[in-house]
C-alpha cells in the first residue's frame, strides 16, 4: 500500500483489514479497493489466506518511499501481504536501513525522451520510479544471510542487525581509489560515496547524455572515472548538490530554505488569477485543470491540464539577470538553460503556479516529465481531496529544485569534459 503525505487513513484502512474480528462486508465498505476482486484475483480468498498466516498490522513496516522522481510517499511493505500487494524484495528492504541511499539507473531506456537515465534516493524507489524499470544500487551493502548449524541458508534479521555494513564496491573500484590516493582501506565509506556521487554528477550532464546518446539508449549507462583525486572529488561534490535537490525532504540553503536565491524567488509562486491571496478553505487549491484521469484498472493516467506559456516579464528577468550574474552567468546563458519562457501552471480556473521556466516544466527524468507527472495523481477526482497548503508549496519548491539543477548543468557539462580528457588508462590496473 502506498499513500501520500498526510494520507494517513489509508494506512489505517490496512489495519482494519488486517484485522481478523473485522467481516469482509464492513472491510469492503471503508476500503472498498482492498476487497476489489478482479480477474484471477478474488478478494475474500486472498483476504482468508494472508488472515490464516496470522499477518497484523507492524508499524514497523511503514517506509518512505520514492513514488516517482520528486514524489516521496509512505508505503506499507511486507512481503506476506502477497498476493493483496506485490511482494517487495526481502533484499532490498533489508538495504533501507541508517544512511543508506541508493543510486537508481535502468538497464535499457524504453522512451525516446528520457532525460538523464538516473536518480538518487535516500528511500527505497518504486519498481516504476522510472521508466523501464527501477535498478538500486545501495551505497552501503547490509547483510542478509547467515549459515545455520545444517549448513542451510535463512534470513533473519534480528541476529544481524549489529552487523555493520559492508560498502557497494568491486575489487577493482577499491583498488582504483587506492591508486588514486584515497585511504580506501580505513575510510572505505567515504570513498563509496565519493564514487557513486561521481556516477550521478555524470549522469545528470547534457553533454555526456547528447554524446554518448545511443550507447546510454542501449544498455547501462557507462561512466569515465577520472585520473586524479581532485577531479574525483570535485565531480562528487557536485553530485552531493544534484543529490540533495533531487530528494524532497532535504532541505537546500538558498534553494528551498534560508535567503533564496534572486532567480528563484520569482518562481513557481502560488498564484491567485485575481491577485487575490488564496484561501484553502474556499477550494482555491483543488486541482481541477484535467491534470490526470483513472484509466483501465484505476491506473492514472495523465492529461493535458491547463499550462500558459508566456513571455517572462520584466521584473522575472531582472531577477533572473540578477541570480546569474551571482552564479557567474550571464542572463542570456541562465535562460539557455531555464528556457525562453514562463509558464503559469493551473490548478484550476482560478489558481496557479506562476512562472514556472518552461525549461523546469519540461524536464525529464527517467523518462517522467516531473512536474506534470506530480500533478496527475493529485487531480481531486482522484486523489479525492484538496491539494494542502504545503502540497502547494511542495510543488513550488520542486520548480525552484530543478532550476537549480539546471543552473548547475554548465558545471556539470565542464566537469565531464575535465573528465573526458583526463580520463584513468584502465590497462594500469591489468
Amino acid at each position: 500500500m502506498i499513500a501520500m503525505k498526510g494520507e494517513a487513513h489509508k494506512i489505517s484502512d490496512l489495519a482494519h483489514y488486517l484485522d481478523p474480528q473485522n467481516q469482509d462486508e464492513g472491510v469492503a465498505l471503508r476500503a472498498p479497493l482492498l476487497m476489489r476482486s478482479s480477474g484471477e484475483f478474488k478478494a475474500e480468498k486472498a483476504r482468508r489466506d494472508i488472515l490464516s498466516r496470522g499477518v497484523t498490522f507492524d508499524e514497523s513496516n511503514l517506509r518512505r518511499y520514492q513514488f516517482k522522481p520528486m514524489d516521496m510517499r509512505q508505503a506499507y511493505l511486507d512481503a506476506s501481504l502477497a498476493p493483496l500487494f506485490s511482494r517487495p524484495s526481502p533484499e532490498l528492504l533489508r538495504q533501507d536501513h541508517g544512511n543508506n541511499a541508493f543510486l537508481v539507473s535502468r538497464d535499457t531506456a524504453d522512451t525516446r525522451n528520457e532525460g538523464p537515465p538516473f536518480h538518487f534516493s535516500r528511500a527505497l524507489c518504486d519498481y516504476d520510479c522510472i521508466s523501464g524499470h527501477t535498478r538500486h544500487f545501495p551505497v552501503l551493502l547490509y547483510p542478509l544471510w547467515h549459515t545455520v548449524p545444517d549448513s542451510q541458508v535463512s534470513f533473519n534479521l534480528n541476529e544481524i542487525d549489529e552487523t555493520p555494513p559492508a560498502v557497494n564496491l568491486s575489487a577493482l573500484a577499491r583498488l582504483y581509489g587506492e591508486l588514486l590516493g584515497f585511504a580506501v582501506r580505513s575510510k572505505s565509506e567515504e570513498f563509496a560515496w565519493i564514487l557513486w556521487l561521481h556516477v550521478l554528477s555524470t549522469g545528470f550532464s547534457p553533454d555526456y547524455l547528447l554524446q554518448n546518446r545511443d550507447a546510454v539508449s542501449l544498455g547501462w549507462p557507462r561512466i569515465p572515472l577520472p585520473n586524479s583525486k581532485e577531479l574525483l572529488e570535485a565531480s562528487a561534490e557536485l553530485g552531493r548538490k544534484v543529490a540533495d535537490m533531487l530528494d524532497p525532504e532535504t532541505e537546500v540553503a538558498g534553494v528551498t530554505t534560508g535567503g533564496l536565491r534572486s532567480e528563484l524567488k520569482v518562481i513557481g509562486v502560488p498564484w491567485r488569477a485575481d491577485g487575490g491571496n488564496l484561501d484553502s478553505a474556499s477550494g482555491d487549491l483543488a486541482v481541477t485543470a484535467g491534470w490526470g484521469h483513472a484509466g483501465q484498472g484505476g491506473v492514472t493516467m495523465p492529461g493535458k491540464g491547463k499550462s500558459i506559456f508566456r513571455p517572462y516579464s520584466p521584473e522575472e528577468l531582472m531577477a533572473i539577470g540578477q541570480g546569474a550574474e551571482a552564479l557567474g552567468l550571464s542572463a542570456d546563458q541562465a535562460l539557455a538553460q531555464l528556457g525562453e519562457q514562463a509558464v503559469d501552471v493551473y490548478l484550476n480556473d482560478v489558481a496557479y503556479w506562476r512562472c514556472v521556466p518552461s525549461g523546469v516544466w519540461s524536464y525529464t527524468i527517467g523518462g517522467y516529465q516531473v512536474m506534470k507527472k506530480w500533478l496527475s495523481y493529485r487531480e481531486k477526482a482522484l486523489l479525492g481531496r484538496d491539494l494542502k497548503p504545503e502540497e502547494a508549496r511542495e510543488v513550488r519548491d520542486m520548480a525552484r529544485r530543478i532550476a537549480a539543477i539546471l543552473l548547475l548543468q554548465p558545471e556539470l557539462d565542464a566537469n565531464y569534459l575535465a573528465i573526458k580528457e583526463n580520463t584513468y588508462e584502465w590497462r594500469a590496473l591489468t
